[in-house]
C-alpha cells in the first residue's frame, strides 16, 4: 500500500502547528506566563522554545521521515530491539491524552452553545454554572461524544483529504478568531497595564521554578513526546526542509500562545482578576466578565469557538498516531483504524467525563481525569522526549544527518546532535523530575 504524503508544504505546516497549538497555547501559556511574574518568563520561554524545542521537533521529524513508518514502526526499522518501545510510551501517552482531552474539548462545545443560551448574563453564577455542568455525566458524555466523532471524521478522511483539506480550513479560521480577540483585548481600558505586566521584564522574579515552568511549557505546549510530530514527519515529502518546517511550526505555535496572551492580560487587568488563575479562569472568570462587555455573547462564543478548534487540531494529531500504527503495522484499513480506535479512546475517557461528581473515581488519590493527566503528562511525555533524542542523538545520528540535509547543508547540524544528545535530554529530565515532585 502506498503512503499517504501531504499534498502541499502550506498542509502540513498548518496541519503540524494545528496539532502543537492545544487547549494549553490558549489558557496555559497566559496562566503560566501570570503565575510566574510576566514578561521575564516570556523571554525565558522563547530563547528555550528555539534552543530545545526546534531541535526536538526536528529530531522526530527525522525519525518519521527517514522511516516512513509510525511511532513504533520508525524505531523497529531504524534501529529495532528494545527502541520500539520508545514508540509504545508515544502512542500509549496520545491514546490516553485523547481520552480526557475530549472531555475538557467537549466543555468547549458546551460554553459556546451555552453563549447563546443564558450563560452570559450578570445574574449567571458561573462558578455554580461550571460545577453544576462537569458533575452532569450525561451531559459530559454527550458533549464529548459530539467532540470524538468530529475528530475520528477527520481522520477517518485520510491524510490529504481530512487531516490537511481541514487543517486548512480550521487553522486560518482560528488566527482569524485570535486576532479579533487580541484588537477586542487591546482596545480595553485595562489594556496598557496589562500589556506592560505581559512585555516589560522584571528579572528580579526569575528564579529557578520560572525556568523549570519555561522549559516545561516549552516542551508541552509543542506536541513532543507523543509520537504525532513522528508520525506527521512520516508523511513529510523528500522535498520539504525539515529544518526551516520545525522552526516554522515552532514559530507559528509560539506566535500563537504569543497572541493568547494578548487576550488574557488586557482583560485581566481590565476587570481586576488575577491572570495565574488556571483552568477557572477559562471556564468561570472570563464567562462572567463577557457578561459585563457589549456584545458578550458574541465574544464568549467566539472564545469558545477558538478553544474548539485548538482541542480539534490537536486531537487529530493523537488519533493519527495510533491509527498509523495499526495501519502499519496491522494492515487495517484507515477507516477500521479510526473508527475503532476512535470509539475505544471515547470509551477509556468516559471515567474522565464521570469523575467531575457523578461518581467517585479516584486512582493515586486523585480524580480520574487529573490521575490520566499526571501519567501522560508528567511521566509517558517526558520519558518519550528524553529518548527520541538520545535515539537521534546518538544511536542513528549518521541516518538523521542525512535526512535533514536531503535539501541542502544544514549549517547548525553540530549543534543540532550536540544538543540532542545532551541538552535536549537532561532539560527533559529536569522537568520529568519537577513533574513527579522530585525537584
Amino acid at each position: 500500500m502506498e503512503r499517504e504524503v501531504w499534498n502541499s508544504k502550506i498542509g502540513f505546516l498548518l496541519a503540524a502547528t494545528g496539532s502543537a497549538m492545544g487547549l494549553g497555547n490558549v489558557w496555559r501559556f497566559p496562566y503560566i506566563t501570570g503565575a510566574n511574574g510576566g514578561a521575564a518568563f516570556v523571554l525565558i520561554y522563547f530563547i528555550i522554545v528555539f534552543s530545545i524545542g526546534v531541535p526536538v521537533m526536528l529530531a522526530e521529524f527525522a525519525v518519521g521521515r527517514s522511516s516512513k513508518l509510525n511511532a513504533v514502526g520508525a524505531f523497529k526499522k531504524l534501529k529495532g530491539g528494545k527502541w520500539p518501545v520508545v514508540g509504545w510510551i508515544g502512542i500509549i501517552a496520545g491514546f490516553i491524552i485523547l481520552s480526557y482531552y475530549s472531555v475538557i474539548a467537549g466543555w468547549t462545545i458546551k460554553y459556546f452553545i451555552s453563549s447563546f443560551t443564558g450563560l452570559i448574563s450578570p445574574n449567571v453564577n458561573t462558578t455554580t454554572y461550571f460545577n453544576q455542568f462537569t458533575s452532569n455525566g450525561l451531559q459530559n458524555i454527550f458533549f464529548q461524544a459530539i467532540f470524538i466523532l468530529i475528530t475520528i471524521y477527520v481522520v477517518y478522511l485520510g491524510v490529504e483529504k481530512g487531516i490537511e483539506t481541514w487543517s486548512k480550513i480550521l487553522m486560518p479560521i482560528l488566527i482569524l478568531i485570535l486576532l479579533l480577540l487580541v484588537i477586542r483585548g487591546v482596545s480595553l481600558p485595562g489594556a496598557p497595564d496589562g500589556i506592560r505586566f505581559y512585555l516589560n521584564p522584571n528579572f528580579s522574579e526569575v528564579t529557578g521554578r520560572t525556568i523549570l515552568a519555561a522549559l516545561g511549557q516549552a516542551f508541552f505546549s509543542l506536541s513532543l513526546g507523543m509520537g504525532a510530530m513522528i508520525t506527521y514527519g512520516s508523511y513529510i515529502p523528500k522535498e520539504i526542509s525539515l529544518s526551516k518546517s520545525a522552526f516554522i511550526v515552532t514559530f507559528l505555535d509560539m506566535l500563537l500562545a504569543l497572541l493568547a496572551g494578548f487576550v488574557i492580560f488586557p482583560t485581566a487587568f481590565t476587570f481586576g482578576i488575577e491572570p495565574g488563575a488556571g483552568t477557572g479562569l477559562i471556564f468561570i472568570t472570563l464567562p462572567s466578565i463577557f457578561a459585563l462587555m457589549p456584545f458578550g455573547q458574541i465574544w464568549s462564543a467566539l472564545f469558545f469557538l477558538l478553544l474548539f478548534i485548538a482541542a480539534l487540531t490537536s486531537a487529530i494529531g493523537l488519533l493519527e498516531v495510533s491509527v498509523a500504527y495499526v495501519k502499519d503495522e496491522r494492515n487495517w484499513s484507515r477507516k477500521k483504524a479510526a473508527l475503532a480506535l476512535g470509539t475505544t479512546a471515547f470509551i477509556i475517557g468516559v471515567p474522565s467525563a464521570l469523575s467531575n461528581g457523578t461518581i467517585s473515581l479516584n486512582l493515586f488519590g486523585m480524580q480520574f481525569l487529573d490521575a490520566m493527566d499526571y501519567l501522560s503528562s508528567n511521566i509517558l511525555l517526558p520519558l518519550g522526549g528524553i529518548f527520541v533524542t538520545l535515539f537521534v542523538g546518538w544511536v542513528i545520528k549518521d541516518t538523521a544527518l542525512k535526512e535533514i540535509n536531503l535539501e541542502g547543508k544544514f549549517k547548525f547540524e553540530k549543534s543540532w546532535i550536540w544538543i540532542c544528545r545532551t541538552i535536549a535530554p537532561i532539560s527533559i529530565f529536569l522537568i520529568f523530575l519537577a513533574g513527579i515532585g522530585l525537584l
